[in-house]
């Protein structure tokens, strides 16, 4: 099968990205592995560098573009995570960021990409706004555009999360993560591919937006028109690069309930006492569902990220 990122690019974004990363912890949790039936290790990106995985691939993409493109600056469209991941490498590089955010998006994020400096612009909470605004951004700074997750550089990045987790637990027979636009997904496909040929990976998603979940089932991209989910980070479409390789490499992707992300991101915030986000509750949510097929296997979930309103906690 060919793959249109090997093992080596994923080495060398690890190596690229890793003075400016944390090497998040692995924790357990024996109340958790009880409920499910299974051992679990949680990939705490939630403690990640502005608090999601997506500084991976954020720093990734930047840090491998050539010196006189990325003077210029990057320009970006995103609703928080990605958002904060391109300004936070930005100020790391030194360089303007131009990010375009829904209206609707998280104040916590909002507040923290205007805190690494960048130049938000706002638009209307529509996937056809925000990329309108980012291509004249573009065309009248001569940004580089850096895609969310349809981008194999952002896809190199964000597969050294699950790298690391398989080189601290190799003999894992699962990993779970959710999906959104598909790069964390992706990269941990890939990663489980190269670096541990026995693990089987699967993605959790809201019924609400399953674009990716229906995907799968038809063998071809299944467009979405409104997703709507108090998972914030997971209402973007699956990207072309991202399902080139779901598609081969994904097993399964098992769709949850608005009430079932609730109650499995309540279980990691009073279980665990560390914070994680919606889309963070959505792979666990779908363990929780599914935990007849990981009975007494040994499974990694990535917890995605950690920015949470504080203000408007659903529970």
């Amino acid at each position: 099968m060919s793959l249109p990122i090997s093992a080596q690019q994923i080495e060398d974004a690890h190596k690229r990205i890793a003075p400016f990363i944390h090497r998040t912890p692995v924790l357990t949790s024996k109340s958790i592995n009880q409920i499910v039936g299974c051992e679990v290790l949680f990939k705490c990106e939630n403690f990640q560098k502005i608090g999601a995985f997506k500084a991976r691939g954020g720093l990734n993409a930047i840090l491998s573009l050539p010196e006189e493109t990325r003077k210029k600056g990057v320009v970006t469209h995103s609703s928080g995570n990605h958002a904060q991941a391109v300004a936070m490498a930005a100020q790391t590089c030194k360089i303007p960021a131009y990010i375009v955010m829904p209206s609707t998006a998280p104040e916590v994020k909002k507040k923290a990409v205007a805190g690494y400096g960048a130049q938000i612009t706002f638009c209307e909470p529509t996937q056809q706004a925000r990329e309108e605004n980012a291509s004249r951004i573009q065309a009248e700074t001569g940004a580089t555009f850096i895609s969310p997750y349809n981008d194999y550089r952002v896809i190199e990045g964000q597969a050294t999360s699950a790298k690391e987790l398989l080189e601290d637990h190799a003999d894992l027979d699962a990993i779970l993560t959710p999906v959104g636009g598909g790069g964390l997904l992706a990269g941990t496909a890939l990663s489980a591919n190269y670096f541990s040929e026995n693990t089987v990976v699967y993605a959790g998603e809201p019924a609400n937006a399953d674009d990716a979940y229906r995907s799968l089932k038809a063998g071809e991209i299944v467009k979405m028109p409104q997703p709507k989910s108090i998972a914030d980070g997971l209402l973007t479409g699956i990207g072309d690069k991202n399902w080139g390789i779901i598609h081969p490499l994904v097993k399964d992707i098992y769709t949850v309930t608005e009430e079932e992300i609730v109650e499995a991101m309540r279980l990691v915030w009073e279980r665990m006492k560390i914070v994680i986000e919606p889309s963070g509750a959505v792979p666990v949510a779908a363990l929780i569902k599914n935990k007849g097929l990981f009975a007494h296997k040994k499974v990694g979930v990535i917890l995605s990220g950690g920015n949470v309103d504080l203000g408007k906690l659903p529970f």
